[in-house]
């Protein structure tokens, strides 16, 4: 087992002796309880497997801690506290924790905290309001508005979604099995009373039921020119589809997400997508699922020369934003994006901007740009190439050698800058900590596809030339990835033929290489005695000295 976004491990030591914190413990609480919930697993160490195989765990004691936690808190459910004996024998306790669908969930003395992954975040005063419309964004799914029973579905719509849910590969056979009834209860979309909850309304229900419910899935699909005047629209208003019903309509409607562009490619010319197909599902079925069905609003798409746009309504989830959208995990209709990934139309358990980042590095394209408020999101991908070589580097790459998705990311990230220091290139992977960078580089320095020079905060990644001179790819030389001695070299030559100059005008001057590279090497040369200077600080200026 591993911590994830239901999970949390703590020591015994944490809640029991005289180094207990259980004040923590309690803030661990609040983040399951403004989240999804979860379980706490007391009497594991983080990183063990299991309990000491003689460690015991006294009842009193573990009331003392539940009703600590309880009087420490506000606003959250704690039940089941239980003793387990691991197959080692050892013991150790669990606690769950339910979900705060109707209140924010604080701790004794008002500080408020959120699950997201693995992590508890501080939630700061300006996103109450946000985690509130959390709350009843969270219970939308499964309330029971509208009072219909399953008979008063649409039939073609409930054999519609069993025949999906029976064949996929993703839904394990013990569902399969089930009674029909089981299974549209098993997925909420009836409730135990016999009535359709909303997210059965959004599957089973007629267009009229959906027209009902307080805020359905309506979109428009927007299509401009060079001049950014609407030549097309397409809305999608009368209800009539269920959700993966009107994602593959809109695919099938929207022909101007298929053109693509031809690219030079050795011999030959290859056909490269604006948009590459995988990378609109993804965004098409995210703008669905996370869409906060307790705002008002369409979803958007629109569709211009150079990007397309998908806007909807309502901003990130509490505790993600557009910087660490890579890596943080937070479900705002996780019943609804079950289905959807069950049916095989979305990732699993992340918003899938994993694979649109690898799916990019492979066509050479620039990352996603994310706009977030409180009203809506807004996620923008272009249609040009940032680097032609860049995408038959890419290409050699893959068909000679297996990488992992975080590889390609990475790989992508390199050979469309030529150079990257560690710092960074961590920046563009949003890792907080230059340590994790080591799993994002993977296999690429042991297989010689990258190299690296320098060290530590200094290293920088760069394509390892010897590779790609055997693949006979044509790569036009970049100053980027000149060695550090060619670089001095080449400065000292601007220097005599130019004379005195500040370092912004050499870097004028030689705009290919980075400003902090040529800062270094100035730098580096003056110590070493080949570069005098005169005047200081910003009127500083440097020349060659004569030998």
């Amino acid at each position: 087992m591993f911590e994830d976004k239901n999970l949390e491990f703590k020591s015994l030591r944490k809640v029991i002796g005289n180094k207990s914190d259980v004040e923590s413990l309690a803030e661990t609480c609040v983040c399951f309880a403004n989240a999804q919930g979860g379980t706490l697993i007391i009497g594991i160490e983080d990183a063990e497997a299991a309990p000491p195989d003689d460690q015991r765990i006294d009842i009193n004691s573990l009331n003392k801690v539940f009703s600590r936690l309880r009087s420490l808190t506000d606003g959250v459910g704690l039940v089941n506290p239980e003793v387990r004996k691991h197959s080692n024998g050892g013991e150790y306790f669990s606690i769950k924790v339910l979900p705060s669908t109707r209140v924010i969930a604080t701790t004794s003395n008002g500080k408020v905290f959120i699950r997201v992954s693995d992590n508890c975040y501080p939630v700061k005063s300006e996103e109450l309001t946000d985690l509130a419309a959390e709350r009843n964004a969270f219970q939308w799914e499964l309330v029971v508005a509208q009072q219909l029973e399953i008979h008063q579905a649409d039939p073609l719509q409930i054999d519609f979604f069993l025949s999906q849910i029976k064949k996929s590969s993703r839904v394990s056979s013990f569902i399969k099995e089930k009674v029909d009834d089981e299974i549209l209860e098993f997925y909420q979309l009836v409730s135990p009373e016999g009535f359709l909850t909303n997210l059965g309304i959004l599957w089973l229900g007629t267009p009229a039921q959906r027209a009902r419910l307080s805020y359905p899935i309506t979109l428009q699909y927007l299509v401009y020119n060079g001049r950014e005047e609407k030549i097309r629209e397409k809305k999608f208003h009368f209800h009539q589809f269920n959700p993966m019903q009107l994602i593959l309509e809109i695919e099938k409607e929207g022909v101007e997400l298929e053109y693509s562009t031809e690219v030079s490619h050795g011999l030959f010319r290859e056909k490269i997508r604006n948009f590459p197909r995988e990378v609109i599902r993804e965004l098409l079925v995210n703008a669905i699922a996370h869409k906060r069905y307790t705002s008002s609003g369409d979803i958007f798409i629109e569709v211009y020369p150079d990007r397309v746009v998908f806007t909807n309504p309502g901003g990130l989830p509490v505790g993600i934003s557009q910087n660490n959208i890579l890596h943080e995990r937070n479900r705002r209709n996780p019943h609804l994006i079950q289905t959807l990934h069950e049916m095989g139309l979305m990732e699993g358990e992340g918003s899938g901007y994993d694979l649109i980042y690898e799916k990019l590095s492979l066509n050479g394209k620039p990352f996603p740009e994310i706009e977030s408020s409180f009203n809506k999101m807004a996620v923008t991908v272009f249609s040009k190439i940032s680097d032609e070589e860049a995408v038959s580097v890419i290409d050699y790459v893959m068909k000679h050698f297996q990488l992992t998705q975080k590889e390609v990311i990475t790989l992508g990230i390199v050979a469309n800058q030529k150079k990257l220091l560690s710092t960074q290139l961590s920046s563009k992977l949003q890792l907080n900590q230059e340590e994790k960078l080591k799993y994002w580089i993977g296999s690429l320095l042991e297989k010689k596809i990258l190299i690296s020079r320098g060290v530590k905060k200094g290293t920088a990644y760069l394509l390892n030339p010897d590779l790609f001179s055997h693949a006979k790819l044509n790569l036009t030389p970049s100053l980027k990835t000149m060695e550090d001695y060619k670089l001095d070299a080449l400065i000292l030559e601007d220097l005599r033929h130019n004379g005195s100059s500040k370092i912004s005008e050499i870097q004028e001057r030689i705009k290919e290489v980075y400003p902090n590279d040529i800062r270094k090497s100035v730098y580096k040369l003056t110590r070493n005695g080949d570069l005098g200077t005169t005047g200081a600080n910003r009127n500083r200026r440097y020349f060659v000295k004569k030998k």
